[in-house]
C-alpha cells in the first residue's frame, strides 16, 4: 500500500511540474562562397541544441549576402522576422536607418566577450561606440600561387611578390602558351565581377589610401593615389597582358585557379578549405603585394539581432552566438571553412594551433589583419557601391579613363551621402 501511495505521490510531482518552455530561433544565413558550408552550419547548430535543450534554432540558407538581406527585412517588413541573422558587415548603416537591429551593449552582453575579438574586424559592427554586428564568417583578401607553375617559369617556388612592380615583372613570366601560340595560363588574375568594389579597395589600400570614413558620410574615390590603384588594375591587362583584359569573373576565379589556368589569384580566404581540398598541385597563400604599403579590406558576415524578437528570444539569441563564437568552435569554423578565426584565443585552442602548425596558409589572413581595412561601408551603401563598381568596369574594359570614371562616382556619392553630414 505504502509502494502505492509513494508511486500516485509521484505521479502528482511529475504532472505538476511544468514543461521546459521551448524558444524557437529562426536565422537567415547567406552561402556567398564555395564549400559545404550548410552542413558545417548544421552541425553546429545541432551541437548547440544538445547543450540547450529548452532553444531549437531553425537556418534559413538564404544565397549570397544580397539574397539573405533582402529576404530577411522581408520577412520583417511581413511581420515574421527572424529572430538573428548572419548578415554582410557593410549592411550595418542600411540595418540602422531601418531601425531594424538592436546593440549587443543593450540586451547584456558583457564586454569582456565583446572584446576579445580582433579589433579589424570589430569596427564594420560598430557604431557610436556601440557593438552591432559580431565578426562570424570573416575573411581578408589574400594571394594563392601555383608553386608547380613558379618552378616551370624558373621562379622561387616558395617566394610570392610582395611589391605591385614584383607582380607585374612575376606574372609576365608566368603567362604561358601552348604549341599553337594559344594562350595557355595567365600570370594573374583579379576577380571584378561580384565584389569589385572589394577588390579595388585593396588596390586603395595598399597605395596608402582608405575609401571611406569611419562615420560612412565621406568617400575618397577621386583621390589621386586611388586614380592611379585603379590605373594599375587596368594596366595589368591592358599593358602588361598578365591577366585578361576587361572583366574577371569572381565565381569561377577558383576553378581557373585549380585547373591551372592562372598561376596567381587574389581571393577570399573563405575559399582557402576549397582550394586546398581541390587543387592537384602544391599553393602558397601570400599577403597581398605592397605599393606604398601592404594592405586588405576585412569582408564577410556579422551576426545581428533583429529588433523584433521578445525579451526570451534575445536573451537565446545571445546565448547562440557567444557559443558559436566561442574560441572552440570558432577554431572548428576556420578549419573547416578557411575563414580567419575571429578572435586571437582561437588560435591558442589545441585543434587549430595543430592545423596552422601543418598548414601554415591558414594563418596568412589572421596575420594580415594588422594592415587590415573596414570593408567599404557608407549610408545609402548600395548606391555608393554600385556607382564605385560601375566606375571599375567602365576603366577595366576600356570605357572610360580610371580619372573620369572614379571622378563621376565621387561626384554620385557626395550626392547621395551629403545629408548624412
Amino acid at each position: 500500500m505504502k509502494r502505492l501511495i509513494g508511486i500516485a505521490l509521484a505521479a502528482l510531482v511529475v504532472a505538476a511540474t511544468p514543461a521546459l518552455a521551448l524558444t524557437e530561433l529562426t536565422f537567415y544565413y547567406p552561402i556567398a562562397v564555395g564549400g559545404p558550408l550548410t552542413k558545417v552550419v548544421d552541425n553546429l547548430v545541432a551541437g548547440f541544441e544538445k547543450e540547450h535543450p529548452d532553444v531549437r534554432v531553425h537556418a534559413i540558407y538564404a544565397g549570397n549576402y544580397d539574397d539573405a538581406r533582402i529576404k530577411a527585412l522581408a520577412a520583417l517588413r511581413a511581420g515574421q522576422p527572424a529572430q538573428m541573422s548572419v548578415l554582410f558587415s557593410i549592411d550595418l548603416y542600411e540595418l540602422l536607418e531601418q531601425d531594424a537591429i538592436v546593440a549587443f551593449d543593450d540586451i547584456g552582453a558583457d564586454k569582456t566577450w565583446l572584446q576579445s575579438f580582433y579589433p579589424a574586424l570589430m569596427a564594420n559592427g560598430t557604431y557610436k561606440g556601440k557593438v552591432y554586428g559580431i565578426p562570424f564568417q570573416r575573411s581578408t583578401i589574400v594571394m594563392y600561387w601555383n608553386k608547380d607553375a613558379f618552378k616551370e617559369a624558373g621562379l622561387d617556388p616558395e617566394k610570392a611578390p610582395a611589391t605591385w612592380d614584383e607582380m607585374a615583372k612575376m606574372a609576365a613570366k608566368l603567362v604561358k602558351k601552348d604549341a599553337g601560340g594559344n594562350l595557355a595560363r595567365w600570370g594573374v588574375m583579379v576577380p571584378s565581377t561580384g565584389y569589385a568594389y572589394w577588390m579595388f579597395q585593396a588596390f586603395a589600400r595598399e597605395n596608402g589610401q582608405d575609401l571611406m570614413n569611419r562615420d560612412g558620410n565621406q568617400t575618397n574615390f577621386a583621390n589621386p593615389e586611388v586614380i592611379s590603384a585603379l590605373q594599375y588594375w587596368r594596366d595589368l591587362g591592358a599593358k602588361y597582358k598578365v591577366m585578361p583584359e576587361g572583366t574577371v569573373e569572381w565565381g569561377t576565379l577558383r576553378q581557373n585557379f585549380t585547373e591551372g589556368k592562372t598561376a596567381i589569384m587574389w581571393h577570399t580566404t573563405g575559399n582557402l578549405t576549397a582550394v586546398k581540398e581541390s587543387a592537384k598541385f602544391p599553393f602558397g597563400v601570400a599577403m597581398l603585394p605592397a605599393s606604398k604599403q601592404r594592405g586588405s579590406p576585412t569582408g564577410g558576415g556579422n551576426w545581428y539581432i533583429f529588433k523584433k524578437s521578445t525579451p526570451a528570444e534575445r536573451k537565446a539569441a545571445l546565448a547562440f552566438i557567444q557559443w558559436i563564437t566561442s574560441p572552440e568552435r570558432t577554431a572548428e569554423w576556420s578549419i573547416a571553412t578557411g575563414y580567419v578565426a575571429t578572435r586571437a584565443d582561437a588560435y591558442e585552442t589545441p585543434k587549430l594551433k595543430e592545423y596552422v602548425t601543418g598548414f601554415p596558409q591558414a594563418a596568412v589572413a589572421r596575420d594580415q589583419l594588422k594592415f587590415a581595412t573596414p570593408e567599404l561601408s557608407t549610408f545609402q551603401t548600395g548606391r555608393v557601391r554600385k556607382a564605385l563598381d560601375d566606375a571599375i568596369q567602365a576603366a577595366l574594359t576600356g570605357g572610360k579613363a580610371p580619372a573620369e570614371a572614379l571622378k563621376a562616382a565621387q561626384q554620385e556619392a557626395e550626392r547621395l551621402l551629403k545629408p548624412y553630414r
